[in-house]
C-alpha cells in the first residue's frame, strides 16, 4: 500500500510539474512570462524574437543567447521550460 503511495503522489508531482511548463518553442509572450520566474513581458517577447529569428532552442542552454537571460535565470526555471510538444498517445 504505502509503494502504491508513493507511487501515485509521484506521478501527480510529475504530472502538475508537466501543467506548469512552458514550451519556449510554441508560447506567446505571455505565457512565458506567466509561467517563468524572473522572465517579464519585456524578456518573454525577447525569446519570442530570438526563435523567430534563430529557430527553435535545441537545448534550455540555448535561451542564454537570448539578451538579458543568463545561466542563473535557465537554471532556476529548468524544470518549467519545454523544447518539445508532448505527444497523446
Amino acid at each position: 500500500m504505502r509503494k502504491l503511495l508513493l507511487t501515485v503522489i509521484t506521478s501527480l508531482v510529475l504530472f502538475s510539474q508537466s501543467l506548469l511548463a512552458v514550451n519556449v518553442n510554441t508560447a506567446d509572450a505571455v505565457a512565458i512570462a506567466e509561467e517563468l520566474n524572473g522572465i517579464g513581458l519585456k524578456k518573454a517577447q525577447a525569446i519570442i524574437d530570438y526563435r523567430k529569428a534563430n529557430g527553435n532552442f535545441k537545448t534550455i542552454e540555448a535561451l542564454t543567447e537570448v539578451k538579458g537571460i543568463g545561466l542563473k535565470t535557465v537554471e532556476k526555471n529548468r524544470e518549467l521550460i519545454e523544447l518539445t510538444s508532448k505527444s497523446v498517445n
